[in-house]
């Protein structure tokens, strides 16, 4: 009978070497002098402990069996579908650089080259025995997959291929390790507990189910990034992965190791001009689904095909009051405010949370509707420097409108308070392509109170309200101008605010005929704005002093057009007392003489009372100074001062 085994020769049978031990043995020199440098005694150990009599036969061991520290290698190789000369490449490029012993031993192997980081003709050498001019494991290293999906990165700086250095991404270095690792432009995040409104929960699990079943790639358009990047979370939640965002549509060299260690969904961020087509990149050695987060422009396509497409849809007024609810707000008011506003997910929690901190600053008990309203209003929104807030509220006492054209604005007022389900229960002519966007023209003279009129449509709808600046609009160069109505429009419907075009007919002028480039694409300008305006889902009001500087099919498009006359009598002089308050010392003759002779609207009047103030030194407003401002504003329309006004002390 063989005497037992000793402790020592139990340990080195059941010892499973990783698969840089492995390489590295079958490299190792078969003797070492005494004196021998500190590398070579640890390889030669290392060719004592690895049993293996081959290559073949230890990577078939390691195939069957890999050892605990070699398991994330493992499943990345075999996901990727690698070669055995691609995955020791893999192995050793990416030891070295976590473990210092490895990266001294392959140092010493390759000397006299300086590299730490193997080169091509290390990792053939080790298939010398059924590749003796290292050709074939060269060709199969340089054009696989390793190399083409950028997990290894071969630089030659000069060098001939056998002494190209090879390396692993840091990000990947560190996923492979238990970090995060990443590329600027890319970001991991966890969905895991992401909670999801039911309407949005069921459309995103019939996207990740046809995901699954048939579709290589998926558009997620959204009218604001946030949107469709939330929705792409979604599906990725379905699938129960992780999601990466990837700025842009190039991927970092690495990428499909790094979603691979992560088990992360990529999803490509980039929003697309009108008319603008961009292809998908196909990612080497990925089988899973390529996802897009865009807006709601252009086109993306892949393998040559059009992309699917998901439009992100907007909670149910049932479920944005169920929202609202569970930010804090009380459920009568929450049903309310569910129904008026068309709020996404992530807005409704944006203004539940500063309604909170508002309410905690005025010290109040509950969250009422004033905080709400407050919060609505002042929101940040990310239209930039394309509109300009104009966040004063306007109430019903700062509106001296005649009976009639109050009553055409109300009735403004209620079709925006009534346009999400304005067409439930009518045929199905009046439900098809029906849009919940009201489009309004406020057509007058100047200062007849039409940009005064907006901002009370705004407060009374607790929206916030944007004047859009037409100078960072326009573009001379060709696409530009439209890129940014698209990005405004696409903002301005997340974001659910009033936008305001002051002077619309320089936008929406008439198109006129081609004579010329400049025709052409202004006249493409201009069928863009027709086309958006009738599609966006938002509340729009356009102020002009003409309507006949609108093109005729522009007028269609519109849902009302307010004509704001001139003030009457009666009006001006409400317009004075609005203006002018108690800090005053004319009479109510002189006021009766102001409002029948003087034919100013209200925003000339305004600018009367403010320069009188001035000059009564910040005091109350006496007839004198009245009468030089009133000279000084008629002076500034060309005209000549009306007789019998105020002209002397008062």
């Amino acid at each position: 009978m063989n005497a037992p085994a000793s402790y020592a020769d139990v340990e080195v049978r059941l010892w499973s070497p990783t698969l840089v031990q492995l390489a590295l043995a079958q490299l190792a020199p078969a003797f070492v002098e005494e004196g021998a440098a500190a590398e070579a005694v640890w390889l030669s150990d290392l060719r004592v402990q690895c049993t293996a009599s081959d290559l073949a036969t230890g990577l078939q061991a390691w195939e069957a069996a890999p050892p605990d520290a070699d398991r994330t290698l493992h499943s990345l190789v075999n996901a990727m579908g690698l070669l055995p000369v691609e995955r020791i490449a893999v192995a050793l490029a990416l030891a070295v650089d976590t473990d210092p012993i490895a990266a001294r031993a392959v140092a010493w192997l390759q000397a006299p080259l300086p590299d730490m980081h193997p080169t091509v003709g290390l990792v053939a050498a080790l298939h010398a025995a059924t590749d003796p001019s290292g050709a074939q494991g060269l060709a199969a290293l340089v054009d696989g997959r390793a190399v083409r999906s950028g997990l290894l990165q071969l630089s030659t700086q000069g060098r001939t291929l056998p002494d190209a250095v090879l390396s692993v991404p840091m990000a990947v270095v560190l996923a492979a390790n238990g970090a995060v690792g990443g590329w600027p432009g890319v970001s991991l995040h966890d969905v895991r507990a992401e909670p999801l409104p039911p309407s949005m929960r069921a459309e995103a699990e019939q996207c990740a189910a046809t995901l699954l079943a048939q579709m290589p790639s998926l558009v997620v358009r959204g009218a604001h990034p946030n949107e469709a990047r939330a929705a792409a979370m979604a599906i990725a939640q379905c699938l129960g992965k992780h999601v990466a965002f990837i700025e842009g549509v190039v991927p970092p060299p690495g990428l499909v190791a790094w979603l691979l260690l992560h088990d992360a969904l990529p999803v490509f961020c980039a929003e697309l001009s009108p008319g603008e087509r961009q292809r998908l990149p196909r990612l080497d050695a990925y089988a899973g689904p390529l996802l897009v987060a865009s807006g709601l422009d252009g086109a993306w396509s892949f393998d040559g095909e059009a992309s699917p497409v998901w439009r992100v849809p907007l909670p149910t007024a049932e479920e944005r009051g169920t929202l609202w609810s569970a930010g804090g707000v009380a459920p009568t008011l929450a049903a309310e405010l569910g129904t008026l506003h068309r709020h996404g997910m992530q807005r409704i929690a944006q203004l539940c949370r500063a309604a909170e901190l508002l309410r905690l600053k005025r010290g109040d008990t509950t969250m009422g509707r004033e905080h709400i309203h407050q919060a609505a209003r002042h929101a940040r929104s990310e239209l930039g420097t394309l509109a300009e807030s104009l966040p004063d509220d306007v109430t019903d006492a700062a509106m001296v409108l005649p009976p009639v054209l109050r009553d055409e604005l109300e009735r403004v007022l209620k079709r925006c308070c009534l346009r999400d389900g304005l067409a439930n229960g009518l045929g199905i002519a009046s439900r098809t392509r029906y849009r919940s966007g009201v489009r309004a023209l406020l057509v007058g003279p100047s200062g007849t109170g039409k940009t005064l009129a907006a901002g009370w449509i705004a407060t009374r709808l607790s929206l916030p309200l944007y004047r859009v600046d037409l100078a960072a609009i326009n573009s001379k160069y060709i696409g530009e101008t439209e890129k940014n109505l698209a990005e405004l429009f696409a903002r301005a419907e997340h974001a659910e605010v009033v936008l305001l075009f002051d002077e619309a007919d320089a936008l929406f002028g008439k198109r006129t005929e081609v004579k010329d480039s400049n025709d052409r694409f202004a006249n493409q300008q201009t069928n863009y704005l027709l086309q958006r305006i009738e599609s966006y889902d938002g509340i729009v009001l356009l102020t002009s002093n003409s309507r006949s500087r609108f093109d005729s099919a522009f007028t269609r498009r519109l849902d009302a057009i307010v004509e704001f006359p001139s003030p009457g009598p009666d009006e001006r002089r409400a317009l004075w007392l609005a203006h002018l308050g108690d800090a005053h010392t004319l009479s109510a003759a002189e006021l009766n003489c102001l409002a029948a002779g003087c034919d100013l609207a209200g925003g000339h009047i305004r600018n009367v009372v403010l320069a009188a103030r001035a000059g009564s030194d910040g005091g109350p407003i006496r007839g004198a100074e009245l009468g030089v401002a009133l000279a000084a504003e008629y002076r500034k329309l060309g005209k000549a001062v009306p007789a019998g006004l105020i002209a002397g002390p008062g």
